[in-house]
């Protein structure tokens, strides 16, 4: 910790204390907790928020920055850098106290928060429907991959893949049943590619289980793989713990 940068963190002996000191003076109600092991350049800010997980705190290496970071049910749901740290308290506050983000933002210009995390707010549906028009997007930017493209178009097309949460790795195609990170990818996808035969995947880049001509033909095999019964995606993570 440079202590040039930071002194009123050097004086406290770490960004946990530094930051319950001026709680304190600011007549703010703060838990704050260790995260990375209890390193003294990082803290949470605790909330009981069901679904939301501590604000994560860090401090900048070579300028005076404390960078912020909320996640809840495995999306990142805010996100920001000060070099005020009584913006951190309050941040911290308004997060413990369930703050929607838009408020969050008109408290405290220097958060931000992505389409994605402003789409979780109103549900998984919501998610799931910003994610397919992105994924659509990419494809129509993607003219000399038409695997791809056609790929997407299916698939969105089959209701049974449209209600799931979709995203690409390396171009291959994975539908989740829960919107956040870490995904439960119950089936993948990869396109033809120069002559390549579309491929349907157990998980990706895992067991195949099988291989077909067209992109329609791959999403119906997808589809037959899929577990008995699924519905909609849901919020979460395949851990659920998130």
């Amino acid at each position: 910790m440079d202590s040039d940068l930071y002194p009123d963190l050097a004086a406290a002996g770490s960004l946990a204390a530094a930051l319950q000191q001026l709680a304190a003076e600011l007549r703010v109600d703060l838990t704050v907790v260790p995260i990375d092991g209890g390193s003294p350049v990082t803290a949470g800010i605790a909330t009981p928020v069901a679904g939301r997980k501590p604000l994560s705190v860090y401090i900048g290496a070579t300028s005076r920055w404390f960078s912020v970071s909320g996640w809840g049910q495995g999306i990142e749901l805010i996100t920001g850098a000060t070099p005020d740290l009584a913006d951190v308290v309050r941040a911290g506050a308004a997060w413990a106290q369930d703050t929607g983000l838009v408020e969050l933002r008109a408290r405290l210009p220097f958060l931000h928060s992505s389409a994605r995390a402003e789409a979780h707010e109103r549900g998984p549906a919501a998610v799931v429907e910003l994610q397919w028009r992105t994924m659509r997007e990419q494809a129509a930017e993607a003219p000399d991959f038409p695997g791809f493209g056609a790929l997407v178009d299916v698939a969105h097309a089959e209701p049974m893949l449209r209600q799931l949460y979709v995203f690409s790795s390396h171009w291959t195609l994975g539908f989740s049943s829960c919107t956040g990170f870490p995904f439960r990818v119950e089936v993948g996808i990869a396109p033809s590619h120069n002559g390549s035969p579309y491929r349907v995947m157990k998980h990706l880049r895992a067991e195949v289980l099988g291989e077909t001509a067209t992109a329609r033909e791959a999403v119906a095999l997808a589809v037959s793989h899929l577990p008995s019964g699924l519905g909609p995606a849901v919020e979460g993570t395949a851990d659920r713990n998130a």
